[in-house]
């Protein structure tokens, strides 16, 4: 819920009673919805046990199922023991498949509960998605599920559950743990990767790109930053102060904007013409739809498609080994219309022509 109110997650009541202060709204259930209307079609041959209320229950009716029904004893308010005594529930009847939709937070709770013990898989919904259990979107969560369902998805992998400290990350300290691995259906193609960090030895690589992008920065435009190391440098280079973690926005080469929510952005460059310059995550390859869900499907209407700065490091477009950029911004129009082939500036006066897809 935290990412477009700019919280970057909401472990813990009391950010979650603070995002929804801000005016957050719950990515769940419509994004559960979104895989669930993937097996529609196994309605009559799949027998679907889930939890009451938001939990599960909801999203499986709405979408035509009839499930069985568990009580986990859930309030309104659910908690992360709630998370582990659903999966507890789910291993000990034996179920097949465990589809779970959260971010890295409910990945770790489901294995702390039951470890290795079953095959699951998660659909994403969260503002840090780190591991490596999560399907790219949550269309892919519901094609892989129904494959492995219908014994069509046989190659099962272990995935590692990473999480990061919430707090240290808001204070733009980023550092993640591994917590330890989870059996997930295994589709190349339907599978998001392990993030990677980037190598100290970026640097004069990140530095060259910020050249180019100052170089060409035009005072009629407003300049949406987006997080990670390589905007970063930009930043430095005009010897402006960041968030690394957040979402700034600079004008005329001075900070116009630190660490803002989708709403404070809507505000700052309404009627004002923009420009995004974002990363992509090392080896996922996600440009946005990670931990920069405040650059929302309204502010890329904004800013408009051809407005879109992308740079990368060549070392971190390698790292993808071929594999297209990714975006899951949680609108489907938003997502088919960044569906194509962009530029990428990977140094100074060097760039390349990659593919977005969803």
């Amino acid at each position: 819920m935290g990412g477009r109110v700019g919280l970057k997650g909401t472990d813990g009541l009391d950010i979650l009673k603070k995002a929804k202060e801000l005016g957050a709204k719950p990515q769940s259930q419509e994004r559960t919805i979104e895989a669930l209307y993937k097996l529609e079609f196994l309605l009559q041959s799949v027998k679907l046990i889930t939890c009451c209320s938001q939990m599960g229950e909801k999203a499986a009716r709405d979408c035509g199922f009839s499930p069985e029904v568990l009580d986990v004893g859930a309030d309104p308010k659910t908690t992360a023991s709630d998370t582990e005594k659903a999966a507890k529930y789910m291993l000990d009847l034996g179920v097949d498949l465990l589809l779970f939709s959260g971010g890295d937070g409910t990945a770790r709770d489901i294995y702390n509960s039951i470890g290795d013990s079953m095959v699951v898989l998660g659909i994403p919904a969260g503002v840090k998605i780190h591991s490596a259990v999560f399907a790219l979107n949550p269309v892919r969560a519901g094609e892989l599920a129904a494959l492995y369902l219908q014994d069509k998805a046989k190659n099962i992998r272990e995935a590692e559950v990473m999480d990061i400290d919430e707090e240290n990350y808001r204070k733009g300290i980023l550092s993640a743990k591994l917590y330890g691995y989870l059996k997930i259906p295994f589709e190349k193609r339907h599978v998001q990767r392990l993030k990677a960090g980037s190598p100290v030895n970026e640097k004069y690589s990140q530095e060259a790109i910020a050249f180019e992008i100052i170089e060409n920065m035009s005072d009629e435009f407003f300049y949406i930053i987006g997080p990670g190391t390589t905007p970063r440098a930009i930043m430095e280079k005009l010897s402006i102060n960041n968030s690394l973690l957040g979402v700034d926005l600079i004008h005329k080469k001075k900070l116009a904007g630190i660490d803002l929510s989708e709403a404070e952005l809507l505000k700052k460059i309404k009627e004002k013409k923009t420009k995004l310059i974002i990363t992509p995550i090392g080896g996922q390859g996600y440009i946005l739809g990670r931990g920069n869900q405040q650059i929302s499907p309204q502010v890329i209407k904004h800013v408009g498609k051809e407005n879109i700065i992308i740079i990368a490091t060549q070392q971190k477009i390698n790292s993808l080994h071929g594999r297209p950029l990714l975006v899951d911004t949680g609108d489907q129009a938003t997502n088919q219309l960044l569906t194509d082939y962009f530029k990428v500036i990977t140094g100074y006066r060097e760039n390349i022509i990659y593919k977005m897809t969803c």
